[in-house]
């Protein structure tokens, strides 16, 4: 079967970006839904991971693959003052509902559209990198994986929050027929289009899960790469940290 937003190939940004788009207005909505309001929990454990070993006052925090702003606005809640914020995105309607819940819930977060292969900033720009149900829809994830080592100082932290694949054959078979019921209903259902939803499943047959993961991690640069899981491996949590500069070629 083939999702008509998902490609290997160089559609597969302009497809990402065409259905972020249409998720956009109720992307918050439906995401309670599906997760019985635990992404919001999950998201909170991202935030205190990456904040957990911080050292600079005000942390430097780039959310990547922001969407509308929840980790953004969590970091803001957990450390008040002690972070500044930046939110990237390259889906135009995602930053314009984050600018928005920014006004609405008084906060400061940066948000910039720019993409997550050429990041528009120094290397060592930030202090903790945070990427929630992003990494997986990157066209070339091990090229961003590299690009956030770059814009990572020493001493900091990437965290990388993702579905995750089941190690019991039993758990995974039933998690992928819940998959299959119920995100083509919740895509049909909330913006008239099944596909839009059916695409996690799609997209996770290639990614390569918490384990893949943290091998990739180990490939772009990153020192004590792990993973923590949530709800028999169907959650992960990617770690990977900066210990120094990387050796000049």
């Amino acid at each position: 079967m083939t999702n008509k937003y998902l490609s290997y190939d160089e559609m597969r940004a302009p497809r990402v970006r065409e259905m972020f788009s249409r998720l956009a207005e109720r992307y918050d909505l439906v995401n309670d839904i599906m997760s019985f309001g635990m992404h919001r929990l999950w998201k909170r454990r991202t935030v205190r991971l990456a904040l957990d070993r911080a050292q600079r006052k005000p942390l430097r925090l780039l959310d990547l693959c922001c969407g509308t702003g929840d980790i953004c606005f969590y970091a803001e809640e957990a450390a008040a003052s002690a972070v500044r914020a930046t939110g990237v995105d390259f889906t135009l309607p995602m930053l314009a509902v984050a600018r928005r819940r920014r006004t609405e819930l008084r906060r400061s977060s940066a948000f910039v559209q720019a993409d997550a292969l050429t990041l528009p900033f120094p290397d060592y720009s930030f202090d903790a990198i945070t990427v929630g149900y992003g990494l997986r829809n990157i066209a070339d994830p091990q090229g961003a994986l590299r690009e956030m080592r770059r814009v990572l100082a020493p001493g900091g932290r990437l965290v990388v929050l993702d579905f995750g694949k089941p190690d019991n054959p039993i758990f995974n078979a039933l998690y992928q027929a819940y998959m299959r019921v119920m995100m083509p209903a919740v895509g049909l259902l909330f913006h008239g289009d099944p596909e839009t939803y059916l695409y996690i499943p799609e997209s996770l047959k290639r990614y390569p899960g918490q384990r893949g993961v943290e091998r990739m991690m180990c490939e772009a640069g990153f020192d004590n790469a792990r993973y923590e899981e949530r709800l028999l491996g169907t959650m992960g949590f990617n770690i990977g940290e900066v210990t120094a500069k990387p050796s000049p070629v």
